[in-house]
């Protein structure tokens, strides 16, 4: 290991004892005063588990593999140590945080800004589905904190005119499971061949896979591993259910839970991108304030969908897993897998989007006749039998009628979206969130008349 700098006076044993856990303050595992405060304005009363065990670590130096459920305050874990760390020793381009996701990236940069805001710190998010000039541009300002998307990273080590990672001090992989399960794997190897040896690394995420292990091998030197729960598990407060129910009555049983539970705000993950577009139509016909979260649709919108949810102007998101990991919507109260995730472990980051820090929260898991095995699977992975959510069948096939008419609707609509997206590549996207979705029909968007042919 590289002869680690005596950070602050963090003389605090590796493993903390049970007992002192209660009483913990973040002056107490060594965090400098200014950061002390930020915390406090932040509202973090008193550090998480994952935090009282990793920072002290990270302030001694130490490369850090951090295991902890969803929710659990990973990237204070990793940004309290790094602020330490920059605040003693002032320099640019100082740490590089890697993530799955662009909205796990701007969530990132947040955080840090927040906890930074007192000291000054500059950060930049890179990721991909936003202009790169702008980007190298804030590159060019050379920030003391870059936090990035893999593919869009190399881009810019490549292309952009000086921009080089060389005198790099820290890197975080954050979800770093998910990060090579999307297939970084060639870039997170380009990545770590254009950055110093000697650095701190930091690997945090919410499962452990083989690939991450392999990972380890390659960028840490003698890593403390920090497990605040070694098995896979779901927090205590979340009540999780399941329903069964033939596939074609999908679509009525999603209508009538939200009816049922009307008044909470839900996240229902679906498989691909196109059901996303679908369902989001579908309930949007029959009065739902629903938007959708998804790979195919701009950035700008992603950010606005999300924005809208995260200000309660829309009480329903529609989301592929590109929204499973990592994003902290606080006030989630139910998640619906409507499609089965088809990763065990997904279902764990799933669901962890709601009941987030010490709050309680709903889940419940659509299986079909064709997800039994794939069910069997998430309840022997979390080692728990799922209750069965009540229905009330004769009540829900009332509903048939009308949801078989907005599935027609939802259906057409697509259509007539994917012949736009056709005919005019550069303006595709524009019914992503409407009001209505039907009547709100001829609007200016961006400045352009769209002409439609009249229903």
């Amino acid at each position: 290991m590289a002869a680690p700098e005596e950070h602050g006076s963090a003389t605090e044993g590796p493993q903390p004892a049970a007992e002192e856990e209660d009483t913990k303050t973040f002056k107490d595992l060594g965090v400098t005063d200014v950061l002390c405060e930020a915390c406090d304005q932040l509202g973090w009363a008193k550090p998480t588990k994952i935090q009282v065990e990793a920072i002290p670590l990270a302030l001694q130096g130490h490369d850090i593999i951090g295991l902890a459920e969803t929710g659990s305050g990973k990237t204070g874990a990793f940004a309290l140590p790094i602020l330490n760390a920059l605040l003693e020793t002032p320099q640019r381009l100082f740490a590089l945080v890697l993530t799955p996701t662009r909205e796990l990236a701007f969530q990132i940069s947040e955080q840090f800004e927040a906890l930074g805001s007192s000291i000054g710190v500059q950060c930049a998010v890179i990721v991909g589905g936003i202009d790169s000039m702008s980007q190298s541009l804030a590159l060019a300002k050379k920030p003391h904190i870059v936090i990035a998307t893999p593919g869009r990273l190399i881009d810019h080590l490549e292309n952009t005119k000086g921009f080089n990672l060389r005198a790099l001090k820290y890197l975080v992989m954050d979800e770093a499971d998910r990060i090579l399960n999307m297939d970084f794997e060639t870039e997170v190897d380009k990545i770590l061949k254009v950055i110093p040896r000697d650095r701190k690394t930091f690997l945090f995420s919410a499962t452990m896979t083989k690939k991450v292990q392999k990972l380890q091998r390659a960028a840490l030197k003698n890593p403390v591993k920090c497990a605040v729960s070694s098995k896979y598990q779901t927090v205590e407060k979340l009540q999780q259910y399941y329903v069964f129910i033939p596939s074609k009555f999908k679509d009525t049983y999603l209508v009538y839970i939200l009816n049922e539970l009307a008044g909470n705000s839900f996240m229902i993950f679906c498989s691909t991108c196109n059901n996303t577009q679908r369902t989001a139509l579908l309930l949007r016909n029959l009065g739902f304030t629903a938007i959708p979260l998804h790979g195919q649709m701009s950035q700008s919108k992603r950010l606005g969908s999300l924005n809208k949810f995260k200000a309660k102007a829309r009480s329903i998101l529609l989301a592929t897993d590109v929204a499973s990991r990592g994003l902290d919507i606080p006030h989630v109260d139910v998640v619906v897998n409507f499609d089965i995730p088809t990763h065990s472990k997904d279902y764990i980051h799933r669901v962890g989007r709601t009941a987030r820090a010490g709050r309680s929260g709903k889940s419940i898991t659509f299986v079909t006749q064709y997800d039994v095995e794939l069910f069997q699977r998430i309840e022997h992975l979390i080692g728990k039998k799922l209750p069965v959510f009540p229905t009330q069948d004769d009540e829900v096939m009332m509903l048939t009628e009308r949801v078989a008419e907005a599935q027609r609707f939802a259906r057409m609509e697509l259509r007539e979206h994917g012949e736009k997206r056709k005919r005019s590549r550069e303006d595709a996207g524009d019914s992503d969130d409407k009001e209505g979705a039907i009547g709100v029909r001829n609007k200016v968007a961006g400045g352009k008349m769209k002409k439609r042919k009249g229903r």
